[in-house]
């Protein structure tokens, strides 16, 4: 129950700067636009009265509730199903609660722990702490903490490369859907592990717009493929290699800011109820976000989200300095 706040309207105040024109050059100015003073007065009070109603409305949801359709179908989580996986000279027998769980942690790369027990596991925390018992124990996903203080640290979970290869070699996950093993920058964790409570979120409302999620992408493989492509392009004329870079981020959909790609924390894919294929480019700020590095990601179009005690800094600086977007808390 939506309590009467049109979640469809607040979703559209991201999308004010095109989000389908994701190649384009943008120019600079306080959220990519110079409003007059009252428009913008106008603007800004219409973000913090939607802010204020989403706030609102995610404080009547229950802690558990998962996002898709997958996670809602009782059958993905029976404990009657198991199945017999040879791979080299291992046999492993998985639920298929387990394959899913395997496949979350190697989308998103880390994923909390409590996370999973409200949004993948509807609460049930001693069903998921047999399943993932058994994960580690055929060493496909493995445990550890975010910080080396007990009192900050997070339980969180990354596939092992055993986990990874199993997942690949059976057909698991769809073949252009990246998977991840380990962690990159063990000091990013905390970051990194809220981007799966993010992607629930989002998916939750395109699907509850009728779409239906493809694939998600990480900054990891958006900036490996511009990279790459630009790496067998380069030459030695600067300017050259200046137009070949807005011209393959204009063939990856990422936006150039002031000549810079903007990168987001996560793309989500997916098909729209047209069955085009549409993206949506999210941006988890935290309170380490200058005024300057906010403004670029309102300029690129992103949609931003914050954690809930990083919202209320984040929205001072989005007021002070006039940029023109919404800042969700998650």
């Amino acid at each position: 129950m939506s309590r009467g706040f049109d979640f469809d309207s607040f979703m559209d105040d991201f999308r004010e700067s095109d989000p389908h024109d994701h190649g384009r050059e943008i120019g600079t100015g306080k959220g990519g636009s110079s409003p007059s003073y009252t428009s913008t007065r106008l603007q800004l009070q219409r973000l913090r009265e939607k802010e204020a109603a989403s706030d609102h409305f995610d404080s009547q949801l229950p802690i558990a509730r998962p996002a898709s359709t997958e996670d809602r179908d009782s059958s993905l989580r029976s404990d009657r199903q198991r199945t017999e996986y040879t791979d080299r000279d291992r046999t492993y027998s998985l639920r298929p609660s387990e394959v899913h769980t395997l496949a979350d942690v190697g989308r998103f790369r880390v994923i909390a722990v409590e996370d999973l027990a409200n949004l993948g596991y509807a609460s049930d925390r001693s069903r998921m702490d047999r399943e993932l018992r058994n994960l580690v124990q055929q060493a496909l996903l493995q445990t550890r903490g975010t910080s080396a203080l007990k009192k900050e640290s997070e339980r969180i979970l990354t596939l092992t490369k055993q986990g990874q290869r199993f997942l690949r070699q059976h057909a698991l996950v769809p073949e252009d859907q990246t998977i991840y093993s380990g962690l990159v920058k063990p000091m990013e964790a905390d970051h990194d592990a809220s981007l799966y409570r993010l992607y629930q979120k989002a998916a939750s409302a395109i699907e509850r717009d009728g779409g239906k999620v493809l694939r998600v992408q990480l900054d990891y493989e958006l900036k490996e493929k511009l990279y790459r492509k630009m790496g067998k392009a380069r030459t030695q004329d600067d300017r050259q290699n200046q137009q070949s870079k807005v011209s393959f981020a204009r063939e990856l959909h990422l936006p150039v800011v002031n000549g810079k790609v903007a990168f987001p924390d996560l793309r989500i894919e997916y098909a729209n109820q047209e069955m085009e294929i549409s993206r949506v480019d999210l941006e988890l700020a935290t309170d380490h976000y200058h005024a300057e590095h906010l403004a670029e990601k309102a300029r690129a179009g992103f949609q931003i989200y914050a954690r809930s005690e990083d919202a209320p800094g984040l929205r001072r600086v989005r007021d002070e300095r006039e940029i023109m977007t919404a800042i969700l808390s998650l």
